[in-house]
Parts: C-alpha cells; sequence; structure tokens
C-alpha cells in the first residue's frame, strides 16, 4: 500500500486494505451497489468520506495547504457527529 503523501482513489484504497465492496459494505451497514456509487463519486460529505475510511481502519484528517505551510482543520470532526435530542 501507498504510504504517507501517496495518492489513491477510494476503489483502490480499499483493495490495498484487502476489502472487496461487499465487506466494506457490511461493515458500513449497507448494500453493496452503495459503496461502488460512493467510489465513483468525485463529491461527497465529509461524514461520508470519514466513514468510509473509519470503516477499512484509517482516520479522515483535512488538511489546507498554503505556500506559507499547511494547516490541519479540526472542527469537521464535530460537526460530523449526530445530535441526539
Amino acid at each position: 500500500m501507498t504510504t504517507s503523501g501517496g495518492l489513491l482513489p477510494l476503489n483502490e484504497l480499499r483493495q490495498a486494505r484487502g476489502l472487496s465492496q461487499k465487506m466494506l459494505a457490511d461493515m458500513l451497514h449497507v448494500q453493496q451497489p452503495s459503496i461502488a456509487k460512493m467510489e465513483k463519486r468525485t463529491d461527497m460529505y465529509l461524514s461520508t468520506l470519514r466513514s468510509h475510511i473509519e470503516a477499512m481502519g484509517g482516520q479522515l484528517e483535512v488538511v489546507a495547504r498554503f505556500p506559507d505551510g499547511a494547516v490541519r482543520i479540526n472542527n469537521f470532526a464535530e460537526l460530523a457527529q449526530p445530535t441526539v435530542a
């Protein structure tokens, strides 16, 4: 698997982690076609991407890169959590 700094589409990342679409779908409690559809998307909610990455054993980080440095954005974790009333 590609290490730090590598670029992979979601389907290749899933395959590199040794997971089939069916296995990942089972972990996320969705149907396999949902995984196929998500892997083809170019735009999705961060919460959806976070769930996908965490199901593969990873952790999603959002980093903004500027000419003078990079900044890790950390407030998305709070926003992605569902609120139960």
